[in-house]
């Protein structure tokens, strides 16, 4: 069984392709569940996802593919939603979905992953960024909101890695996602980025491996050229570390297939 659910549309403002030309070349690449999970509307950092205005749309966008390819693929939906206090809203986060992804591209309203705003790695001591990111990520857990953790190490993508382990840093998120009962997503977006690796890294799917907490697989494409992006990289090095099912999901309920 393949999966990926973690994919974007042109309605967060920077992907391309059109909904269809995506669940296309997934069909073309033998993929059985395939899910959009688009940039969550919110208050906040508003030009890079989904409006509250569209949210219908993309509702109806999905359900009409869903239809139209419903022998070919199973789609699910569902929203990347951004940690970020005081700015998610419940018209998100109560939206009839298959699942929602909790992820944090945040740290005290800094974009520490957009290239745009780089020059934030040198206001505060590395060490210190990665602590403040993984209590967030800790926090995101703790809330309860979410079913999957969205690329669990981003704070990696430009290269700037801490001095400590990264086990001892993740420590705590790693308990609070096991005691949420979250899911882990493994994703290759990382592959394309600086990092030139997986989200997480082997050392962090150890680590959750031992904790017991599930994973499923994503993408996290951007372009219809990134459907499946790293598919085979991400489901090996998973497979090493001793996973050999995902989760997959329906109205926020969860299944467990073999991959």
């Amino acid at each position: 069984m393949r999966i990926d659910l973690h994919n974007h549309t042109t309605r967060c403002n920077h992907a391309e392709g059109t909904m269809e030309e995506y669940i296309q070349r997934a069909i073309e690449l033998g993929i059985d569940i395939y899910g959009f999970s688009e940039h969550a509307p919110m208050d906040f950092d508003e030009h890079y996802r989904l409006k509250f205005d569209e949210m219908s749309d993309y509702t109806m966008d999905i359900l009409k593919l869903k239809q139209k390819y419903k022998g070919d693929i199973e789609i699910l939906m569902g929203y990347e939603v951004d940690y970020l206090k005081g700015h998610m809203d419940s018209r998100v986060l109560d939206a009839k979905v298959d699942y929602l992804i909790g992820s944090v591209h945040f740290i005290d309203k800094w974009s520490f992953d957009n290239p745009e705003f780089i020059g934030g790695w040198r206001d505060k001591p590395i060490d210190d960024i990665w602590e403040a990111y993984f209590d967030t990520i800790r926090d995101m857990a703790i809330c309860g909101k979410f079913d999957i953790v969205g690329h669990l190490d981003l704070i990696k993508v430009f290269k700037f890695m801490p001095t400590q382990d990264v086990r001892v840093l993740a420590q705590e998120a790693l308990k609070a996602i096991k005691q949420s009962d979250m899911v882990l997503e493994i994703n290759g977006a990382g592959l394309r980025k600086p990092i030139g690796e997986i989200y997480p890294s082997r050392s962090l799917l150890e680590e959750a491996y031992t904790l017991d907490i599930p994973i499923t697989l994503s993408s996290d494409a951007h372009a219809v050229s990134q459907v499946g992006f790293g598919y085979e990289q991400c489901c090996s090095i998973a497979k090493e570390v001793g996973y050999s099912q995902v989760v997959t999901f329906q109205g926020r309920d969860r299944q467990m297939v073999t991959f």
